[in-house]
């Protein structure tokens, strides 16, 4: 199965963290919720996704979060979801890397396999994210492959 490389934005549409314990603890834990809409390969609006935070300092930690995307990927339709693992530096850079929960595929991205990542800025609007992924070529693909090939 060929790898595809596909690229984007997406943005924070909304985020809502709340403190878990105490908020004097150190390490601190925290959960929020997000949504996000993704825009260029993956196309989804109101996304859902969930992180668990670790809060080492004030301004660094890790987290690690799942998501699920409703939409299109480079134009099939379907929904997956991906378990992402990252951590924020003292400046506000956010580094991320994610993959597809294997078996989460659904509609015409049922079997999807992937990983990308992301690295966000402080104050940055869209931030831009790299996707690799494999997945059969569509019905119609492999039969204009096969005539061609």
């Amino acid at each position: 199965m060929p790898t595809t490389r596909t690229t984007g934005h997406f943005t924070f549409a909304d985020w809502k963290e709340q403190p878990v314990g105490p908020a004097d603890a150190n390490p601190r834990f925290a959960h929020a919720s997000v949504t996000n809409t993704f825009s260029g390969g993956i196309e989804a609006a109101a996304t859902l996704c969930e992180y668990s935070i670790v809060y080492v300092t004030e301004r660094t930690g890790s987290f690690a979060g799942m998501e699920v995307l409703a939409g299109r990927l480079d134009g099939r339709e379907g929904a997956f979801a991906v378990e992402e693992r990252g951590s924020f530096d003292a400046d506000g850079t956010v580094h991320c890397t994610f993959e597809v929960v294997p078996g989460s595929g659904t509609g015409e991205l049922t079997g999807l396999r992937g990983r990308g990542d992301f690295t966000a800025r402080h104050g940055q609007a869209a931030v831009p994210y790299a996707f690799e992924y494999e997945l059969e070529p569509r019905e119609s693909e492999r039969r204009g492959a096969e005539l061609h090939g």
